[in-house]
């Protein structure tokens, strides 16, 4: 075995230890003793799916002994480099991650890190962590090789081709921080790696910071068109993960989901469960309008501080997070007031403000009447109380309570961004006839109300006879048909609260709706009424005294059609379980044929 039998490979002279003097003899000595005993410690961070919460692989990280001077990586490493140990120090750190990690679950990853120099290293190239893998029965596929960017690599066409040669023994590579060090951008350009780890410092209080959003956004984007993955390292608080899930950053990294540890440790539920959440959150998100977007949604989760504080600690927390504006004051987890930083340090720039003030509590210049709403109050009502605030007050935070309780915050232009965000959602995927929403919005409703598993009625309008009235009246005043038909049921649906109702234009004359509930006979009825009432309209008085039209058909034989009438499917989820959207279809498309049936308006429900 590898970890009984294993002996480093002599493929360095070893300096003699008067080669060095004084402290690096000392350091010298240390390295040389932990790679002559193995006296390395690996432990693993998992990498976690920011879509469900699953754990997709795990990062070995190796550390010193406990308590040395060389115990933490960054002294560790440097060091090794210094010595020209960085060979040895590596084949240490991979046999003791490999020899561990064949108690790791298959289907998982590991990533192992390289130093950009040891990996187009001949004696890296030998085939030693091949042999290593085969011992243990380890996948050559589940290996990714992570090459820090903080090394400078001066030959990148020879680097390339290693790379090549050990991808195509089923290796993959990932690019770690990404964003720091000698050349991001040309690093990424000529590895093409499958994995890009975007460095911590572009992750911290991203929340907070535009600028990083909008970088994060272009790896996105970026790795989208390349087929390129990308991981976020460094993730510490609920925020910075519930930004990077908006964005759509596949995978995560950092304290917040799980510290190194020396086993493969799963993610806690709670926190899974957070993921799945907001995740869910987002995939529903391209269904909401202002009117059923809940304020909640667009909230950070930022520190609250009590009435108590003194100005001295508000100021030392200005300093340390110089983009944060405000900070909401909760006693005993309810908000009772908000300090904004203008309006704080105005106060301090008055004469004697800073001895007034630096030690007293805050409450002494907090706004007690701040704007705060309720989780699920809908973005277009708050916009519209945001706005009605006095002209000095009209950018403060809007402080957010779940229950009454504090939950967060959100700024006037997180409230303009997705409001934004929404409309050119709703635009982009909206039948460019009636601006009723498209196929993939309505494809995304019926999958919503399947997973909610709540009670509903999907509602199928189709036009009888809407082809001849074509031949014979044109496609314009067909169109306008078909724009009647978006207002009658856009008047009945907007009578119905909107979080409990959608209403899709499918295309040519196929509607489609959807209602909370199972009662539907009354909003049935009511749209076939005004609808058999308002067609006539379009009509000559011939044709509305006769009752019909006379056209060719299909076979080019004149005919008599009767004039416009509505077809409604109904499918409802009573006594019924449908898994998927194709089976709701399904059964929508029974109920409809037996609508065609009766030669008249009507309503036939499954």
């Amino acid at each position: 075995m590898l970890t009984l039998g294993w002996k480093m490979p002599n493929f360095t002279e070893v300096e003699a230890d008067n080669t060095y003097s004084g402290e690096d003899k000392i350091l010298y000595n240390e390295l040389q003793t932990i790679i002559e005993t193995k006296n390395i410690k690996t432990v693993f961070q998992p990498i976690v799916s920011l879509s469900d919460g699953n754990i997709v692989g795990y990062e070995a990280l190796s550390r010193g002994p406990q308590g040395s001077a060389l115990e933490r990586p960054n002294e560790l490493f440097p060091v090794a480099e210094k010595f020209n140990k960085v060979w040895e120090l590596e084949y240490l750190c991979r046999v003791k991650a490999l020899s561990k990690a064949k108690d790791m679950l298959p289907d998982k990853m590991l990533f192992i890190n390289v130093d950009p120099n040891i990996i187009k290293d001949a004696r890296f190239q030998k085939g030693l962590t091949r042999d290593m893998l085969s011992e243990y029965q380890i996948d050559a596929t589940n290996i990714i090789f992570e090459i820090t960017e903080k090394t400078s690599i001066s030959d990148y066409c020879n680097f390339r081709r290693v790379l090549e040669n050990y991808m195509s023994q089923g290796y993959k590579i990932a690019l770690d921080d990404t964003g720091a060090g000698y050349s991001g951008l040309k690093l990424l350009a000529e590895t093409r790696p499958q994995f890009v780890k975007i460095d911590m410092d572009l992750v911290r209080d991203i929340d907070k910071d535009a600028l990083k959003q909008a970088l994060i956004k272009a790896f996105y984007d970026f790795s989208l068109v390349t087929n390129m993955k990308i991981i976020a390292e460094g993730i510490e608080t609920i925020d910075e993960l519930n930004t990077l899930i908006n964005i759509g950053v596949p995978y995560g990294q950092g304290y917040l989901l799980q510290p190194p540890a020396p086993e493969f440790l799963e993610l806690q539920p709670q926190l899974k469960e957070v993921i799945s959440i907001r995740s869910q959150q987002k995939k529903h998100e391209t269904l909401h309008t202002t009117l059923t977007m809940p304020i909640g949604e667009t909230a950070r989760q930022d520190k609250g501080f009590s009435s108590s504080t003194l100005g001295r600690k508000i100021i030392d927390y200005f300093n340390a997070n110089p983009n944060l504006m405000g900070v909401p004051v909760v006693d005993q987890g309810k908000p009772i007031g908000l300090l904004m930083k203008d309006k704080f340090f105005t106060h301090l720039a008055t004469q004697y403000g800073v001895a007034v003030y630096m030690n007293r509590p805050i409450s002494l210049l907090m706004d007690r009447n701040p704007l705060m709403v309720e989780y699920k109050t809908p973005l277009e009502h708050v916009s519209k109380s945001a706005i009605a605030r006095a002209e000095d007050s009209l950018y403060d935070y809007i402080i957010v309570t779940l229950n009454g309780v504090y939950y967060g915050i959100t700024t006037v232009k997180n409230l303009l961004a997705k409001t934004t965000q929404l409309e050119v959602n709703r635009a982009k995927h909206s039948n460019p006839l009636s601006g009723l929403p498209g196929n993939m919005l309505i494809e995304a409703k019926l999958k919503q109300v399947i997973e909610e598993k709540k009670p509903f009625s999907v509602m199928y309008f189709d036009l009888d006879n809407f082809k001849a009235y074509n031949d014979v009246y044109g496609f314009e005043n067909g169109d306008k048909i078909l724009c009647l038909t978006a207002q009658i049921l856009s008047k009945q649906f907007n009578s119905i609260a909107r979080e409990k109702s959608f209403l899709g234009h499918i295309g040519g004359d196929d509607f489609i709706g959807v209602i909370q509930g199972t009662d539907i006979d009354k909003t049935s009825q009511s749209i076939i009424d005004n609808f058999d009432v308002r067609i006539r309209d379009f009509y000559n008085e011939e044709d509305q005294k006769r009752g019909y039209i006379i056209t060719k058909n299909r076979h080019g034989v004149e005919e008599k059609f009767p004039l416009i009438t509505m077809s409604i499917a109904v499918v409802t989820s009573e006594g019924k379980h449908f898994m998927t959207t194709a089976q709701l279809v399904e059964a929508a498309g029974m109920v409809k044929k037996k609508c065609k049936l009766i030669w008249k308006s009507c309503y036939c429900v499954n």
